[in-house]
């Protein structure tokens, strides 16, 4: 169902029909996987819309309709990775132009942007984006983007994306923000001003630890044509049963978003009260740095949290790893199953020590994807796994 059609219904309604149309040739339900790489044309030019899979394909048309619907957009993209994803936003830039970004971030977007883009002549600029003032004291005649993650990986951190807007715009920046911890189902970037909308369609959307998917999300016409062309002519787009199981893991988002705030809830106030637990980081705390202003942009808090013991060294944090048994140890986050992540190691490997150090990040540091299991279940794990 497009985009007008939706307009008006709530959120789960919206989630469940986005970019689902009955196929005419059959009436099937679901769309169909179109795995074919071009399409025959009546004539030189003259085609039905499809001319090669690089540029357009049935299935990924109707999942990036629906990657519109659900964060209340104009225009969806999707590609082959969420790194695919932010490549392509960094690629709108030219050699000379800034971008400032939050200090706490995925690992893989920090490797991104420092061994990759800043030898073509971008300038990254890291800041605490939990203080908008912190981004504006940054910007500067050559600022071309603002890069945000809220909630942040794996600190939790709460950036006020309106706030950053109200920046960004007289700036003449891009505001991009990295919404995979939170989804489109507790919080939506573009009313609050952002630009463009990034998602690892890996995690929530996909939902089932099956996929590896990234997506692009906007409302400007102009700025859609800019990176649909980087993205025709880079190549890093999805293929067609990719596409399919996202178009799939959306449909149940709203319900499994559900499970993964609840239970992140009773997991979290469960570590709290742990006696060898030293810190537990979820933004759904009411002292939580910035709880505020995620009460005011999100619609819960989600299954994402990382915690310290009290003994807070890489040994005891492995011993916890290690002992889980529901709890798989394993990157990534957002499927049904709960994981379990050491970002020192594992996500985040790839920012020197240092820089990990000096932002909070350190080697005692466990991260949990809650999953929709039972959470008596989850929790007598975490029980049995720190003793």
């Amino acid at each position: 169902m497009n985009i007008e059609n939706l307009n008006n219904k709530k959120i789960a309604t919206r989630i469940i029909h986005a970019g689902a149309e009955p196929d005419p040739s059959t009436g099937a339900i679901m769309t169909p996987i179109y795995q074919t790489s071009t399409y025959v044309q009546a004539a030189p030019g003259v085609n039905k819309g499809f001319e090669y899979a690089r540029s357009q394909n049935p299935t990924r048309k109707a999942l990036e309709e629906a990657l519109a619907i659900i964060e209340n957009g104009k225009f969806g993209l999707a590609f082959s990775s969420g790194v695919a994803a932010t490549d392509a936003v960094i690629k709108l830039l030219n050699p000379g132009d800034e971008v400032i970004a939050a200090n706490d971030m995925y690992g893989g977007t920090y490797r991104l942007f420092t061994k990759i883009f800043e030898k073509y002549g971008i300038k990254f600029i890291y800041v605490d984006t939990t203080d908008s003032q912190n981004i504006k004291a940054a910007v500067t005649a050559k600022t071309k983007l603002i890069w945000i993650e809220t909630p942040t990986n794996p600190l939790m951190n709460i950036t006020d994306i309106a706030a950053v807007a109200a920046i960004s715009k007289p700036a003449g920046a891009w505001l991009c923000v990295d919404n995979t911890f939170a989804s489109p189902y507790l919080q939506n970037p573009l009313d609050l001003g952002a630009d463009i909308v990034m998602h690892s369609s890996t995690k929530y959307l996909g939902g089932h630890s099956d996929v590896i998917q990234g997506a692009l999300i906007m409302n400007d016409a102009a700025l859609r044509e800019q990176l649909y062309f980087i993205q025709k002519s880079c190549g890093a787009v999805p293929g067609p049963m990719d596409c399919f199981l996202v178009i799939r893991g959306i449909k149940t988002l709203h319900v499994r978003m559900k499970q993964h705030c609840e239970n992140g809830k009773l997991v979290a106030h469960y570590l709290r009260t742990h006696p060898k637990v030293a810190r537990v980081y979820w933004c759904g705390f009411e002292d939580h740095h910035n709880f505020d202003i995620a009460k005011k942009q999100m619609r819960d808090f989600g299954g994402m949290m990382s915690f310290t013991l009290k003994e807070d060294n890489l040994a005891a944090a492995t011993k916890v790893l290690s002992s889980t048994k529901l709890f798989s140890l394993a990157e990534s986050l957002g499927g049904v199953e709960s994981l379990i992540n050491h970002p020192a190691s594992m996500t985040h490997a790839s920012i020197p020590r240092e820089e990990r150090i000096k932002n909070g990040l350190g080697d005692g540091l466990i991260r949990l994807s809650v999953g929709i299991e039972d959470a008596d279940d989850l929790i007598e794990d975490l029980k049995q796994a720190i003793g």
